[in-house]
């Protein structure tokens, strides 16, 4: 009787690691997330496709009967992700040149990109803020130096809650993403505390948890929808909202 061969059964996962334990004493700052941590984006995004559709219609008609659709638009800005990887940090940058390729292959005015980007973004800062996000901010703002570190073009001040903030930090500017350390590093250093000072809070298991764990940060994953943690190593802490996230502060 031959014995079963070992060698084809695969290995067992490797067992997560245990949390780490949230030092709430540790912290001296904080520094957030924007885009799905303190409002829903993508609503915001179709929103503002919408209306530069609307814009296209009225002063690039060739253009809107080329890309009859939101979703052609957005397709057509995705493409440009490859088109122009020196441009990957700068969001802004890259719907701007993506609504010129567009009227470009439309035989429209290639100058026209400047002010439909203009209508696109104004609408784009229009977000619906989380019912608790006002409360949250000022429960954090009271208590420590609060910085936004986003990879998104959303603007604090123009949204309405700049002053909540100490620094603004977006991709665009530093000329890195999350979750390059470097993004984290600045943040702590314009707040003047060191990295193990700061406990960073944002909705995106890489970009923003394990980014900030792997900067040295404290981390906090706000998890609505209970998705499964995907790395070994899991956050400091893990929130269903941000009232939760006052909660585990107090």
């Amino acid at each position: 009787m031959s014995l079963p061969r070992t060698d084809l059964v695969p290995p067992a996962p490797p067992a997560a690691l245990p949390a780490p334990q949230l030092d709430v004493s540790r912290i001296r700052a904080i520094t957030l997330d924007l885009d799905d941590t303190l409002w829903p984006i993508w609503p915001t995004i179709a929103r503002a496709e919408e209306v530069l559709l609307q814009w296209l219609q009225q002063h690039a008609p060739a253009t809107a009967a080329l890309f009859g659709d939101t979703a052609a638009l957005r397709a057509i800005r995705d493409q440009m992700v490859g088109l122009r990887p020196d441009l990957q940090h700068d969001l802004s940058a890259l719907r701007r040149e993506s609504i010129r390729a567009a009227l470009s292959q439309a035989g429209d005015d290639p100058g026209l990109a400047e002010p439909a980007f203009d209508r696109f973004f104004a609408e784009r800062q229009r977000v619906q803020l989380f019912d608790d996000a006002h409360d949250t901010l000022a429960f954090l703002a009271s208590r420590y130096p609060v910085a936004a570190v986003s990879n998104g073009n959303a603007d604090v001040h123009v949204v309405g809650i700049g002053h909540y903030f100490r620094h603004s930090f977006s991709a665009a500017v530093l000329g890195v993403a999350k979750p390059d350390a470097r993004i984290f590093h600045a943040a702590a250093q314009a707040l003047q505390v060191q990295p193990h000072e700061v406990l960073h809070v944002g909705d995106d298991a890489t970009l923003d948890a394990r980014g900030a764990m792997e900067a040295g940060l404290q981390a906090v994953w706000i998890n609505p929808a209970e998705h499964a943690w995907p790395y070994e190593a899991p956050p400091h802490a893990t929130v269903g909202s941000l009232t939760a996230l006052r909660q585990l502060l107090s």
